[in-house]
């Protein structure tokens, strides 16, 4: 029978819905009655659906906010024993990272990873510029030679972006400095042809000081010569380094920095193989300086990778070795077992990667960080989710199934500091190079063996080669970004990284499942044309 429109059974009601009814009484109403969605271990344990979920599937619900957003503290963990400020690490990509990235990347809170597609000399040395930085020192200045025309000069001005050059005698660092070439010097010369010793203040007219100065040193000499710029040479007069007065503040410009508590340089990490002639390649990371090595590689779960990582905790017990990419629990407790300080999520799922479409392996990404995390939290072993980031939002969804930081490769690909160089497009776009390193193109450089397949006939290809758009300086990048995730965790009403997991560990973080309709209307939709304009410039 019928009763008000509602089909009953024996006097009982049939309805659809899931829930119990609320109570009439509002004041008896308990917590079991106003819990909305479900916790991650109800969707990522459901035995109704035998679905992998990305980031895009979920939605956090909110929470209660009694706090600012200048309140939350992004500090994290990168390793066991390294901890960042900001938890953004960029990937060890040969068109994201090298130690340009990887400086920038420590000055704003996070770590930079050195791709490996390089000569251990090449690689050695660019974890070595990192640790040698110095905060307001340009350690490697582009220098011209006193040849160099005019015209020259002006090419490489609007290749680089900046208008003064030291000029030494071979137009490289650590050779005599002869003198100093700005725009002072050339706005009034109209023979393109000049060359720059007949144009340049001479070394004689410099302000120089020898090397050993300190910053603050540098900056008053500067504040009283009225000078640009201010170089720094050897009892000898070869050019060590150079100081700009646009640079003076970064010392306090980036409280954030990821730096060694006792010597104060910058944190760095590298990318090494598991072929026997990458245990060369650590030992001379490790001479260099490197904080933390991660061992690349698209399925981590191979012997080759456990012994290396338990030859490294062996060799250089003081070095932090990140291990992977896994994205199963079993994949993860072999390489725990083995003696990893922290583990790489994530296979197939970057948006230059192959490696589900060509060898049908990987996984969902926000399943496979649920369930690594859940796993590697037993061991006190943080985990990285690498890939499929493609906007604050992910990363706020990544730290709250359990992440301790996101490794990033598009979302940094085209800002000023990744290697390479811009170009336009047709329509005038700023573009870089983008690619995979399972790509041909990056395979051929040396990172096949990242796909075990460094004897292979035929190289089987696990990414593309692309281009994105310029996305400026890191400096101005990073700092979008972080506000992003902040005010994504106020929403949700965590305060710190590790209350957001400590809510997802008790339930108390909730989410719900969305469909394809629910993912259009929560983005851009019902316009004719609209401009994205990610921060105030």
């Amino acid at each position: 029978m019928a009763t008000n429109g509602v089909a009953t059974t024996n006097g009982k009601d049939r309805s659809r819905s899931p829930k119990k009814e609320l109570k009439t009484d509002p004041s008896k109403l308990t917590e079991e009655d106003l819990q909305d969605g479900f916790s991650a271990q109800q969707i990522f344990t459901s035995t109704t659906t035998k679905s992998g979920y990305t980031y895009d599937d979920l939605i956090c619900l909110p929470g209660h906010i009694n706090f600012g957003v200048h309140d939350v503290s992004l500090t994290t963990r990168f390793t066991k024993k390294i901890s960042l400020k900001t938890p953004i690490v960029s990937s060890p990509m040969d068109t994201v990272t090298e130690s340009d990235m990887a400086i920038a990347m420590a000055l704003e809170g996070g770590i930079g990873v050195i791709h490996t597609n390089l000569s251990i000399e090449a690689q050695a040395e660019q974890v070595a510029r990192v640790k040698k930085f110095k905060a307001g020192f340009i350690i490697d200045p582009v220098c011209v030679p006193p040849t160099m025309t005019l015209q020259e000069l002006e090419e490489l001005k609007s290749k680089l972006g900046f208008t003064g050059f030291p000029v030494t005698a071979g137009g490289k660092m650590g050779q005599p400095l002869l003198g100093l070439v700005t725009k002072r010097d050339t706005d009034f010369v109209t023979n393109r042809n000049t060359r720059l010793s007949e144009i340049m203040t001479p070394v004689k007219n410099l302000v120089t000081v020898k090397e050993g100065i300190d910053l603050v040193k540098a900056n008053n000499i500067l504040q009283t010569s009225k000078k640009g710029k201010l170089p720094i040479v050897t009892e000898s007069g070869l050019l060590v380094a150079l100081v700009a007065r646009t640079d003076i503040k970064k010392n306090v410009e980036f409280p954030n920095a990821t730096k060694d508590p006792l010597n104060k340089q910058l944190l760095v990490a590298a990318a090494v193989g598991t072929r026997p002639a990458d245990r060369d390649r650590v030992n001379a990371l490790v001479s260099a300086g490197v904080d933390a090595v991660i061992i690349d590689s698209s399925q981590g779960d191979s012997v080759f990778q456990h012994e290396m990582v338990k030859w490294i905790k062996k060799t250089h017990p003081q070095v932090q070795v990140v291990a992977g990419n896994v994205v199963t629990k079993k994949q993860a407790k072999h390489l725990i077992e083995c003696g990893a300080d922290a583990l790489r999520v994530g296979m197939g799922i970057g948006s230059i990667c192959t490696t589900q479409e060509v060898c049908a392996c990987g996984r969902a990404q926000a399943s496979a960080v649920y369930n690594v995390a859940k796993l590697a939290r037993f061991y006190d072993v943080p985990i990285l989710a690498d890939g499929g980031i493609s906007s604050p939002g992910h990363i706020v969804k990544a730290m709250s199934l359990g992440a301790g930081a996101a490794m990033c490769g598009s979302l940094l690909a085209g800002t000023s500091e990744t290697p390479g160089e811009y170009f336009y497009s047709e329509d005038g776009k700023r573009l870089k190079r983008y690619r995979g390193m399972g790509s041909i193109d990056a395979m051929k450089k040396g990172s096949d063996d990242r796909y075990f397949g460094t004897a292979a006939a035929i190289k089987v290809a696990q990414g593309v080669s692309g281009t994105v758009q310029d996305k400026g300086s890191i400096h101005r990048y990073i700092p979008y970004l972080t506000q992003g995730i902040r005010h994504g965790m106020q929403d949700i009403g965590a305060q710190s990284v590790q209350q957001v997991q400590s809510m997802l560990q008790a339930g108390q973080l909730r989410f719900e499942l969305r469909s394809a309709a629910a993912q259009r209307e929560g983005g851009v939709h019902g316009l004719h044309s609209f401009e994205r304009k990610l921060f105030d410039s």
